[in-house]
């Protein structure tokens, strides 16, 4: 569980920094598409990216029954001092959220572009869709609410993962706690980045204006 987590990790930083060339121009966005669709070693890791996820959804899974089992009876004396924090009681359900969101953030983007192109038909313009998905509010905050869950999800996760595999020592864990702070503020800010520039873009630039600005940045 705690490798598939560091994997997914990596993913998502590349994930974010393939996303905020859109904050630039659409010429660099659809690049950055063409090549996560035409890359050799990148189609050969989507395969390897889904059965990260599913790897890391059975065994959480399985973590979180086995947890429930292991102590079916709370006990009656809780030391607070030495209570966990509320993302690590609360990593299954931050999970299924994330999660939740990956499917419908899946349906509109990667169903519509990467999915038609291996059906062999054309795919949807994807700085159209970004334009389309985040000129709606409620996407917009259905998009931030998965990114904090993200943030609370892999704060834990990060260090934590680290402390499974052996990592856990008095010297090294403060040191990983700080950074999987950092790097959660950092992907969480790189994400909600998108949808806030292109939501009030549009809504106070007008669409036509956002959509020029962009084509005249990438030409």
């Amino acid at each position: 569980m705690s490798l598939s987590g560091l994997f997914l990790m990596i993913f998502l930083v590349v994930h974010v920094s393939l996303n905020l060339t859109a904050l630039f121009s659409s010429k660099a966005y659809l690049a950055a598409c063409e090549f996560m669709d035409t890359n050799l070693l990148v189609q050969v890791m989507v395969p390897v990216l889904a059965l990260g996820f599913i790897v890391h959804i059975i065994c959480s899974i399985i973590v979180t029954l086995r947890n429930q089992t292991a102590r079916p009876v709370k006990y009656l004396v809780v030391n607070k001092a030495a209570a966990s924090s509320w993302a690590s009681k609360n990593m299954f359900v931050l999970g299924v959220i994330v999660l939740g969101f990956l499917g419908l953030h899946f349906f509109h983007f990667w169903a519509k572009m990467q999915l038609q192109h291996i059906l062999g038909q054309e795919g949807a313009n994807a700085y159209n869709l970004l334009i389309e998905l985040f000129s709606k509010w409620y996407y917009c905050v259905l998009y931030i609410v998965w990114v904090i869950a993200l943030y609370f999800h892999i704060s834990h996760g990060f260090w934590s993962a680290f402390q499974s595999i052996g990592i856990n020592n008095s010297k090294w864990l403060p040191r990983l706690q700080i950074i999987a702070k950092i790097y959660a503020i950092v992907v969480t800010l790189a994400f909600i980045s998108i949808p806030i520039y292109f939501f009030f873009g549009i809504h106070f630039f007008g669409l036509q204006k956002l959509i020029i600005y962009h084509v005249q940045l990438g030409s």
